[in-house]
């Protein structure tokens, strides 16, 4: 594990934070490397509930990629091919089986902000700013593009990608980019009440929904109902759900096994 992403574990939540606060937790290649290590390694703790990614210090989230990083790649191609671990950082975090939170405590720009929409959830400080930047340097943000356009309304998408400017929380909030925008001092507050709020739940069930729902996100309408009607079944399976069932009825509260 690289120097540069610090994990901490207390209570089923684990809090992976971008350790690179003088490049504005830039993401370098190590950087990527180990985060991906860091979402597949906490994916099979049995300790880990739910997962808090963030930057350190106050000032950002994550700024994108480390363009000076990436200019020391071997040649073209190899620029070409280190790009691919960008993508694979993406998907790790879609295939984590564990929810991710993205802890947003300033700047969530380009890359960041790509980062930022993979997790499932966004608590954003008040002062926060995001945005894609890349126009103005000539670039084009495509990558994350793929995630923009799944989260994102269309002509917002088109607005933030076409301009390169940036928005506030307020107006992140209003789009759907992030779920709370919250003054600087709630934020780990916030974080942690979210956290444990979806930790108390059956780990089995939110693996197995969170898995449904990217399974089907791209899906047509009549293809993700079928899909959905056989997870809804395998749910109905599960020992978790017998459980719930039990302690509803009983008027208690239900002991998970996570099975």
């Amino acid at each position: 594990m690289s120097a540069e992403l610090l994990i901490e574990k207390a209570n089923r939540v684990a809090t992976v934070t971008i350790n690179r606060p003088d490049r504005r937790n830039a993401l370098s290649s190590a950087v990527i490397e180990a985060l991906i290590e860091a979402f597949t390694t906490l994916s099979a703790d049995d300790e880990v509930g739910v997962i808090v990614l963030t930057g350190a210090g106050d000032k950002a989230f994550c700024a994108g990629g480390d363009l000076g990083d990436q200019q020391g790649e071997a040649g073209l191609l190899g620029m070409h091919h280190a790009r691919a671990r960008f993508a694979d950082l993406l998907l790790a975090a879609t295939r984590s089986t564990r929810p991710i939170i993205a802890r947003v405590n300033g700047l969530a720009l380009g890359g960041g902000f790509g980062l930022m929409l993979a997790c499932d959830l966004v608590v954003a400080s008040e002062d926060a700013l995001f945005g894609t930047p890349e126009i103005k340097v000539g670039l084009f943000p495509m990558m994350i593009m793929a995630v923009i356009q799944r989260n994102l309304g269309r002509k917002k998408a088109m607005e933030l990608m076409l301009t390169g400017e940036r928005i506030g929380a307020s107006e992140a909030l209003a789009i759907g980019a992030i779920n709370y925008a919250v003054p600087a001092a709630e934020l780990d507050a916030r974080v942690l009440a979210l956290a444990e709020r979806i930790g108390a739940h059956s780990p089995a069930i939110l693996r197995l929904g969170r898995e449904a729902f990217y399974k089907t996100e791209d899906m047509g309408f009549e293809q993700a109902l079928k899909t959905l009607q056989n997870e809804l079944t395998i749910n109905t399976l599960a020992e978790d759900a017998g459980e719930g069932i039990m302690a509803f009825l009983s008027k208690r509260e239900p002991q998970w096994k996570g099975r």
